[in-house]
């Protein structure tokens, strides 16, 4: 069973997408810390996230490990041994992720690494190019999206509860232009599998879109 989940940034994949995996047994894994943890070492490093080259020079040199938490279903993300599973949700990341991704030569990198643990059985995964790109042979593929406005709230939440103080119509701004960027980008841009089930969660709680998602899951939609 290999699920895809995907949708703009703000939109519940990671949170969803763990979700389901708990409720049924299956592995998860949130495809967007590997491109969040390269942007962090990158930054860390002072290498400029406009430079392809030097981008995939620190993927290939940097230990990068995703290790599935038993306790929580989540992922923790090491770097070199480090555990940035927190450091890789800091808006200077948020700010930088979608240049990072962007890059061919980058994508190409991680996407080998997802098809790679894909290969390896049951999974749920979440994203922007899962269904189209990383497992186009998902037994199921949704597509999530809700209102900017909505997203940013969101992420305001999210943000400030790690003591992060910001601006909710400068994270509006910061979303509107990242999914203008995600869906014209070159490479692998984010666009919904032609397969798809689409849901808005925009007006709906998380345990409603679990319930969603599973009931599609189960032929029940």
């Amino acid at each position: 069973m290999k699920i895809a989940i995907d949708g703009p940034a703000g939109a519940g994949k990671s949170t969803i997408a763990r979700l389901v995996a708990k409720r049924l047994g299956l592995r998860y894994l949130d495809t967007g810390a590997m491109y969040r943890a390269l942007t962090l070492a990158a930054l860390e490093r002072g290498v400029p996230c406009t430079d392809e080259e030097a981008l995939l020079r620190v993927a290939t040199s940097v230990d990068l490990e995703i290790v599935f938490d038993e306790e929580t279903k989540g992922n923790r993300v090491y770097l070199d041994g480090q555990d940035v599973t927190d450091l890789i949700r800091r808006p200077e990341v948020n700010a930088y992720v979608s240049l990072v991704s962007s890059h061919k030569k980058v994508r190409d990198f991680i996407v080998a690494l997802q098809k790679e643990i894909a290969r390896r059985g049951c999974i749920v995964m979440d994203g922007r190019d899962i269904g189209t790109v990383v497992m186009p042979d998902a037994d199921w593929k949704i597509f999530l999206h809700a209102s900017v406005e909505e997203r940013a709230r969101r992420r305001l939440r999210e943000l400030r509860r790690n003591g992060h103080d910001v601006d909710l119509q400068e994270l509006a701004e910061q979303i509107r232009q990242r999914d203008h960027f995600d869906s014209t980008r070159a490479i692998s841009p984010l666009r919904k599998a032609e397969d798809a089930v689409e849901v808005d969660t925009t007006h709906l709680n998380i345990e409603e879109v679990v319930a969603r998602v599973l009931a599609i899951i189960k032929g029940e939609a």
